[in-house]
């Protein structure tokens, strides 16, 4: 039981510190490391034949080795001391949450569209994987909150949902695959190949959290009348998975997401999720804000549940 109670301490402690500091700049973080291994890889192995199959092991590779490194030295850290597990446990938990982060550059794209057009794009590209240089006011407001619902899955509820089940380990071991996926997973010439098995590793990872991520949005703004059409109309996005907590934030705002964008300079056309077509505005965005908040809370109680009971009978 004492391990099971370390595990759920260094939970609420890895929260804590996520939800007050986020990621301070110049600090160390293991997802940078991450990116820059994947990079590494990429540029050495995605030429010549057998794309996907070296992209694919590359991706099998790297995510055992995270889950195996990262369960050894939760092991070796038991052993040694309690103490030296829950604050491993607690750091792990801390680098693998962007709630706060992505909550504050979500504002910043409002606050900077407050000061002009131009910042307002530049601000935007720094959260979406779209062309921004030709958008207008209402089309950076609404990639941001896009970013901010897809994101409270990717970001939040999926790194708890994996801890919930597979512990540290599991949590960077997802991490491991989102940042492959947001590096690699793209339809394009370059990626398309090498990137396939990733982005479908990420899809499946990201199948349960989006879900559950539209339905503690649907539970915590009390429209759980909604979940039929959420989840009717989530379906009919591009992407297998992020049109779920994408149409709960449409629904709960009264708003329309979606619609064509252009990537890498092409016109990628998306269906219209929701269906009107309100201006958006800063009130829309404390609400979206409050949104996040509370289902963050809402998740963390409920892996906290799911750790506390079964520790209850060991």
């Amino acid at each position: 039981m004492e391990t099971e109670l370390i595990t759920l301490a260094a939970l609420v402690v890895g929260f804590l510190l996520d939800s007050i500091l986020g990621d301070p700049a110049g600090m160390p973080h293991p997802i940078v490391g991450f990116g820059n291994l994947i990079g590494w890889l990429e540029k050495r192995l995605n030429k010549g034949s057998h794309r996907f199959i070296k992209g694919a092991l590359s991706t099998v590779v790297l995510v055992a080795a995270t889950f195996a490194i990262t369960h050894y030295c939760l092991l070796l850290s038991e052993q040694i001391s309690p103490v030296i597990s829950f604050f491993l446990n607690s750091v792990i938990v801390f680098f693998c949450l962007s709630a706060l982060t992505l909550r504050k550059e979500v504002a910043m794209v409002f606050e900077a569209l407050h000061q002009s057009l131009y910042k307002g794009r530049k601000q935007v590209a720094r959260i979406v994987g779209r062309d921004t240089q030709n958008l207008n006011t209402q089309q950076i407001r609404t990639a941001a909150l896009e970013t901010l619902s897809e994101n409270l899955s990717d970001g939040v509820i999926a790194p708890l949902f994996w801890f919930a089940l597979l512990g540290a380990p599991g949590m960077l071991s997802y991490k491991m695959i989102n940042t492959l996926d947001s590096m690699i997973g793209y339809k394009n010439e370059r990626y398309i190949l090498f990137g396939k098995f990733a982005a479908r590793l990420d899809d499946v990872a990201n199948f349960v959290p989006a879900r559950l991520t539209a339905l503690l949005m649907l539970l915590v703004t009390a429209k759980p009348s909604k979940t039929r059409y959420v989840f009717a109309n989530g379906s009919k996005h591009a992407s297998p998975n992020s049109g779920y907590p994408e149409t709960a934030l449409a629904t709960i705002l009264g708003c329309r997401f979606g619609g064509p964008n252009y990537y890498f300079g092409k016109e990628v056309l998306k269906p219209y999720i929701g269906t009107s077509d309100k201006r958006l505005n800063d009130d829309d965005l404390e609400t979206s804000l409050m949104v996040n908040k509370r289902c963050e809370l809402a998740m963390l109680l409920l892996v906290s549940i799911t750790l506390f009971i079964p520790a209850l009978f060991l």
